[in-house]
């Protein structure tokens, strides 16, 4: 490219984050200059400044300033979804209407591609559209390797909605946990602002300089002094909240050595899977005609076994926390 370019947000790409379209479009572009050139106002959206998180939508114009030949636009590939994995992600679907779907992510499924990542769930999407007409788009993220309910709008209009009650936190989540050890107190909250790591590392920590994070948690079982059994619910939707919420307060998540070390893997758990612990096992949304969407994911086959190593019984834990009580 030689010259400005302004180029149209397709429809399928709705709900994606600026950065992340570039990322798509431009593979070349690194973070950094992508950044300069929306500080400096190079690249706008609809005419006006923005930011790399902004969510884009369908129709609306990207102004592209003159880039360097090895970040060429690259024409973007429909994925073709092979029949096991489309199968594998239609058998995972937990609830559907005419604007939703919800699936049980299962662990170790990246919900977005990246580097050295091939296969994920924004790759299977088509496998989803089953009578609609448009290529269903992701609502929110989970990481690779926690398991559960994972919502997936089916149009345009739907994306924008589902966001918009992650972004006003009126979508409210239940996160199920193993940590290492038990928590000072059976109940409580977690407020720590969290920070990314520079330098393009993917990993977070709590600095009073980061953005504001906050969860509430219930000690629900407990096997010994060795490990616990958590609902958690965040307030807050920061990148690896939970995981390094808990870790903080000296109880990693079982199996997540990226924030717990060697203490994510305690003495006597040796008959359980090494895998992180961590699932989304609630979600309540409202739906377009303000209808109450409740969704519950069962266990990961390696959470499910655990669950029945420590005599933990899955009806002893709460939904939901609300208005500062568990219910």
């Amino acid at each position: 490219m030689s010259g400005v370019e302004t180029i149209t947000v397709a429809d399928d790409e709705a709900g994606l984050r600026l950065d992340r379209w570039f990322k798509r479009h431009y593979p070349g572009l690194s973070h950094g200059r992508l950044e300069k050139m929306l500080r400096t106002g190079q690249v706008r959206l609809d005419g006006k400044r923005a930011r790399a998180n902004a969510r884009i939508t369908g129709g609306q114009m990207i102004r592209v300033p003159p880039v360097t030949g090895d970040t060429e636009v690259r024409p973007l590939k429909t994925a073709v979804v092979s029949s096991g994995d489309a199968e594998a992600i239609q058998a995972s679907v937990l609830y559907r209407d005419d604007h939703l779907i919800a699936i049980n992510k299962p662990p170790g499924l990246a919900v977005q591609g990246g580097t050295g990542t091939s296969r994920h769930v924004d790759a299977m999407l088509d496998a989803l559209r089953f009578d609609g007409k448009d290529r269903p788009r992701l609502v929110h993220r989970l990481d690779k390797d926690t398991s559960g309910v994972l919502l997936i709008a089916r149009h345009v209009s739907a994306a924008a909605h589902f966001a918009e009650a992650f972004r006003s936190k009126r979508a409210i989540k239940t996160y199920w946990a193993l940590v290492a050890g038990n928590p000072n107190e059976d109940m409580g909250v977690i407020q720590a602002a969290i920070k990314k790591g520079g330098g393009g590392s993917e990993k977070v920590y709590a600095d009073t300089d980061g953005k504001r994070a906050i969860t509430n948690y219930m000690m629900v079982d407990r096997a010994g002094d060795k490990l616990a059994w958590l609902a958690l619910a965040p307030e807050t939707g920061r990148t690896h909240q939970l995981r390094v919420h808990c870790a903080m307060i000296g109880n990693p998540i079982l199996g997540d050595g990226k924030y717990g070390g060697k203490s994510a893997f305690p003495e006597g758990t040796e008959g359980i899977a090494r895998k992180m612990h961590l699932h989304a096992r609630w979600i309540r949304v409202f739906g377009m005609n303000g209808e109450k969407i409740e969704v519950t994911a069962p266990l990961s086959e390696h959470m499910k076994s655990a669950w029945k190593f420590f005599g933990f019984a899955e009806n002893a834990a709460p939904n939901n926390f609300e208005n500062g009580e568990w219910l």
